[in-house]
């Protein structure tokens, strides 16, 4: 970031990981005009997007949520991972563009539903859909999976030139067994390579955390500590 983008720090808010902590995030101003130009640097420092905001966990009494990244190119899945891959080889793959549909918006509420169900966030109407899952200034596509005609699952993947960010995945809560989470940060790997792309942003990995310490089986993952890139051993 620059002397000439606003940053802004929110008011202590209840934290999302541990119910005992508040949080507070470093916002970019979400009413500057290149949003778009500032998207890219912004992850290499490890901002996150949700929605139109760019954010980074900025605690003062907590610094476990650590900025993570697969090195795309020399991503090797471990052999858990290579039967996630076999499980799901009759999918297909689409690129799709981003946005509300009745069929994206059922599966994303079953999702929610499965998963954050009583927290407010599984009454999310088409509004919350589209508010929640791009912005107009993001470089955002849709990964669809189907299993025929069937959408199974979508990856809601942002594309800048300096990295991809998997800003957030749902899918269909009755195929656990196929570990679709695990199968999508694959697929945005992949087109990351495609694409001649460094890096895959995961947000946030938190050590032992039991949603969030999974990010460490991407290897070679790296962590942003201390204003440096370096690789997890």
């Amino acid at each position: 970031m620059t002397d000439r983008v606003r940053l802004f720090q929110t008011l202590p808010h209840a934290c999302g990981y541990f119910a005992e902590r508040t949080a507070q995030n470093l916002v970019v101003d979400p009413g500057a005009p290149n949003l778009d130009k500032l998207y890219g640097p912004a992850l290499a420092k490890g901002f996150r997007r949700a929605g139109g905001h760019l954010y980074l966990p900025q605690c003062a009494a907590c610094q476990a949520c650590v900025p993570c990244r697969i090195v795309a190119d020399r991503f090797a899945p471990d052999r858990t991972q290579r039967r996630c891959l076999a499980r799901n080889a009759d999918l297909t793959v689409s690129e799709a563009m981003p946005g509300f549909t009745h069929e994206r918006h059922a599966l994303y509420k079953r999702y929610l539903h499965a998963r954050h169900s009583g927290g407010g966030m599984d009454a999310a109407d088409a509004d919350d859909f589209q508010r929640f899952l791009a912005a107009p200034w993001s470089p955002t596509l849709f990964l669809e999976f189907r299993k025929d005609d069937r959408l199974l699952g979508v990856a809601v993947t942002d594309v800048a030139l300096a990295g991809v960010s998997a800003v957030y995945t749902f899918y269909d809560p009755d195929e656990k067994a196929r570990s679709l989470g695990t199968w999508a940060i694959m697929q945005q790997v992949e087109l990351a390579r495609r694409r001649g792309i460094p890096y895959v942003y995961l947000g946030f990995w938190i050590a032992g955390h039991a949603k969030m310490d999974y990010k460490r089986r991407f290897h070679p993952l790296e962590v942003r500590r201390h204003g440096r890139w370096i690789e997890m051993p």
